[in-house]
């Protein structure tokens, strides 16, 4: 079992830069695939971004793609999500999870852990 805390979140203004923290307690860090989802106002929780922390290799939502980048400190158990040129439509709750499957995905239901969120608003 793991447990995650994120932080980071904040008010900004359109095309600053904003780091989440996803720091990690629990198994072994590695051990699983980890992901961040947002759930901006109204809306349904979406897909951010995945990491394989075995392969390297991430995915990102096209809505996404070229600003945000994660990264992670394995030795601190702790996963990063880089947001840059923020938008007003990237203002929503953020969350990290873990998936213990072995492939990793961009579907909600495959994550079986959840941080409790953390809010990022964007002003324009």
């Amino acid at each position: 079992q793991v447990q995650l805390v994120e932080s980071g979140g904040g008010l900004v203004q359109a095309g600053d830069s904003l780091r989440l923290s996803c720091t990690a307690s629990g198994r072994t860090f590695r051990s699983y695939n980890m992901g961040w989802f947002r759930q901006p106002p109204g809306k349904e929780r979406e897909f951010v971004v995945a990491i394989s922390w075995s392969s390297g290799h991430s995915y990102y939502a096209d809505s996404v793609k070229g600003r945000f980048t994660i990264s992670g400190d394995i030795a601190k158990s702790t996963m990063y999500l880089h947001m840059n040129s923020l938008k007003p439509e990237d203002t929503a709750v953020y969350y990290c999870a873990a998936d213990s499957g072995g492939l990793v995905s961009r579907r909600i239901a495959e994550y079986d852990y959840w941080g409790q969120g953390t809010q990022v608003t964007v002003s324009s």
